[in-house]
């Protein structure tokens, strides 16, 4: 039986941490930022661990992991 393939999109949108867990970029920040507070830029700078409820499916669509 041939090997599964990575979804190309989640190897690109997702990193997973040394403990297992999943880290992804906070949505919202490319454009229209003059419309949001400083307060919103500020708190979604970075990235953030994934849910519990989400990394089922991510694991899935990864089945040998992301890289």
């Amino acid at each position: 039986m041939p090997k599964m393939k990575t979804k190309k999109a989640a190897a690109k949108r997702f990193k997973i941490t040394a403990t297992g867990k999943l880290k992804h970029g906070v949505a919202g920040k490319r454009h229209r930022l003059i419309s949001h507070n400083a307060k919103y830029i500020r708190q979604n700078r970075g990235t953030s661990v994934l849910s519990d409820a989400d990394v089922a499916h991510v694991k899935k669509w990864a089945p040998y992991g992301l890289g």
